[in-house]
């Protein structure tokens, strides 16, 4: 059973920087990939970034318009998102998920779930 934990967020003030951090307890087979979304209050969750455990390429949704970064630890099973520039319509809970890179989906098996996310405001 795959576990998701998200951490780093907070209060963030506009224009300033978080690192958001994902630990994953284990790899589906499936999923060659690890991605970052966010749900806005009020809005459906939407896809910010996902990134290949093998090799470095990596996907952007439009918005992030180069003030975003994906990255991971392979060897701590561990993804990153460094939010720079952050503007308040960044405001939102952040979560990570398994990931098919090519097929742009989610791997979420019948017995696993979302973690719990981690809040991140941003204040004008």
């Amino acid at each position: 059973q795959v576990q998701l934990v998200e951490s780093g967020g907070g209060l963030v003030q506009a224009g300033a920087s978080r690192r958001l951090s994902c630990e994953i307890s284990t790899r589906a087979d499936s999923a060659d990939a690890i991605a970052w979304f966010r749900r806005a209050p009020g809005k459906e969750r939407e896809f910010v970034a996902a990134t290949l455990w093998s090799g470095n390429r990596t996907l952007y949704a439009d918005f992030v318009e180069g003030r975003f970064t994906i990255s991971k630890d392979n060897a701590k099973n561990t993804a990153y998102l460094q939010i720079d520039h952050a503007k308040p319509e960044d405001t939102a809970d952040y979560y990570c998920i398994p990931y098919s890179f090519y097929a742009e989906s989610i791997i979420l098996a019948d017995s696993d779930s979302w973690g719990q996310g981690t809040q991140v405001t941003v204040s004008s």
